[in-house]
């Protein structure tokens, strides 16, 4: 995909936005190197984050036994016992997944019991290789200093607050990176997401937003590709509607001044 973008006369830049102002009639992007880049429209196309248990071992063991993705890491781990953290519906597709590769799938849970879609609540009560592990917590992540081995829970199960694992999943949900819309006005929904339209349009105009950090309901790489062509054609469109460009140096200019830059 990045190769099929470099065919095209666009400039690249490696850089991480931090900050994002209203200056004039213009949006001034900052990045960690300290550029700025001013401009008509912005497309938010931030994504998300994993949501981290935030418990000891997790952030020592990540890619060697913590994972967040089944699809992306499950295969790693055939005839292993497998733990999923979460109890909601994508815990419980990531949990059937697995057990595809497991030869035993642990969900675990907080509640009295997990809480997915009918269907998928049917197969995993159906399914014998997934086992529920309900009104416990994760408290740590061990192993032997390479991959982990490991968890401890926070009450005893079958005798032992140790469950021995080749692996842990932890699908407890995603944080939407939208901080920076938020900070220039872009209205959110209660989860954190961009709230757009069906265009990729916000409440603010020259903002748009695609992919996983808007309130889409399915978020897949196809539909965020899809966002992000409507988005940016919806930006094209407002360029053209809404004249010449102006610097953040040119709000002080008077129109007549400014008629004559045009």
């Amino acid at each position: 995909m990045e190769a099929h973008a470099r065919e095209y006369a666009i400039d690249i830049q490696d850089d991480k936005a931090v900050k994002v102002e209203k200056c004039g009639n213009v949006y001034e992007v900052t990045t960690e190197s300290g550029k700025k880049y001013q401009t008509k429209t912005i497309l938010f196309a931030t994504g998300t984050k994993f949501r981290n248990l935030n418990v000891k071992g997790e952030a020592e063991y990540k890619n060697h036994g913590v994972h967040y993705c089944a699809l992306c890491d499950g295969a790693f781990y055939r005839n292993k016992v497998i733990g999923v953290v979460g109890g909601a519906d994508s815990a419980a597709k990531e949990a059937l997944l697995l057990t595809e590769y497991g030869s035993k799938v642990y969900m675990i849970v907080r509640g009295e019991k997990i809480r997915p879609e009918p269907v998928n609540e049917k197969r995993v009560a159906s399914n014998k290789k997934i086992e529920v592990i309900s009104k416990t917590n994760v408290v740590e992540i061990a192993g032997d200093g390479k991959n982990m081995t490991h968890i401890v829970l926070d009450r005893p199960y079958n005798g032992s607050n140790k469950l021995e694992l080749g692996a842990l999943f932890i699908e407890i949900g995603h944080i939407p990176l939208s901080d920076l819309a938020r900070n220039i006005g872009v209205s959110l929904n209660n989860h954190g997401e961009i709230i757009i339209t069906r265009y990729g349009e916000t409440n603010v105009p020259g903002i748009f937003a695609a992919g996983d950090v808007a309130d889409a309901k399915f978020k897949q790489a196809i539909t965020g590709v899809g966002e992000g062509v409507s988005a940016v054609y919806s930006a094209y469109q407002h360029i053209n509607e809404n004249g010449e460009i102006y610097t953040c140096d040119d709000k002080s200019m008077t129109e007549e001044s400014k008629e004559g830059k045009k």
